[in-house]
Parts: C-alpha cells; sequence; structure tokens
C-alpha cells in the first residue's frame, strides 16, 4: 500500500461497507432503480471517497473537513437503510446488521476524526 489513506482501518471498512450495500441495493426493486438504489450506492461510495481525498490535503484541518463530509454519508446511508425498511426491501434482520455495522463505523470515523490535530 502506497497512499496513506490505504492503511487506514476507517477507510478499509468503508471500502468493505460499500461493497455490502451496493449488492443490497441490488435486490431493490426496478423502479428504485434510479431513486433509493441510486442515493445509497452514491452515498456509501462517497465515505471511502472523502476519506481519500482529505487524507492527501494541504492540512490537517482540510483531512477533518472531509472526515466531516464522509459521516454525513454515513448517515444519509443510515437514512436510506431506514427508507428501505419502510418500503420493504428489507428485512428487519437485515436492516439491524447494516444498521450496527455503520453504528459501529460512525463511532470509529468520529473518534478519527476528533484525534486529527
Amino acid at each position: 500500500m502506497k497512499f496513506k489513506f490505504e492503511k487506514l482501518i476507517i477507510w478499509q471498512m468503508t471500502m468493505d461497507y460499500g461493497e455490502i450495500i451496493h449488492k443490497m441495493a441490488s435486490a431493490f426493486p426496478k423502479e428504485e432503480l434510479f431513486n433509493l438504489s441510486s442515493q445509497i450506492r452514491r452515498a456509501v461510495d462517497s465515505i471511502a471517497l472523502n476519506i481519500s481525498e482529505g487524507s492527501i490535503g494541504q492540512t490537517n484541518l482540510e483531512f477533518k473537513r472531509f472526515m466531516g463530509f464522509s459521516i454525513r454519508s454515513l448517515a444519509e446511508v443510515v437514512t436510506c437503510l431506514h427508507k428501505a425498511k419502510r418500503r420493504e426491501y428489507i428485512s428487519e434482520e437485515e436492516f439491524l446488521i447494516h444498521y450496527e455495522y455503520a453504528f459501529n463505523l460512525m463511532n470509529m470515523m468520529v473518534a478519527f476524526q476528533k484525534k486529527i490535530q
């Protein structure tokens, strides 16, 4: 690994989460292709993208700002999960699995953002 963001556990976890959510959204109804499916996929991809983009910024303040964008994108994913559950595209069990992962990831990301000096 040559880029410093590739060593970050949170980046690695968001990369994994992105693939999991992408696969989940593939099972949504066709009518959601350009709506909820697209929204949750873009939001989950944005998490890792912002971490990597912020990590190569000029200042730690800039990195903190991009971490904030990542945290907001994760919150968007959680809201999309709620929408998917309410529309019965995912089961309660599936929702809880993805929700718990997001919750743990959010805590790690917030702690990491606070440590950036």
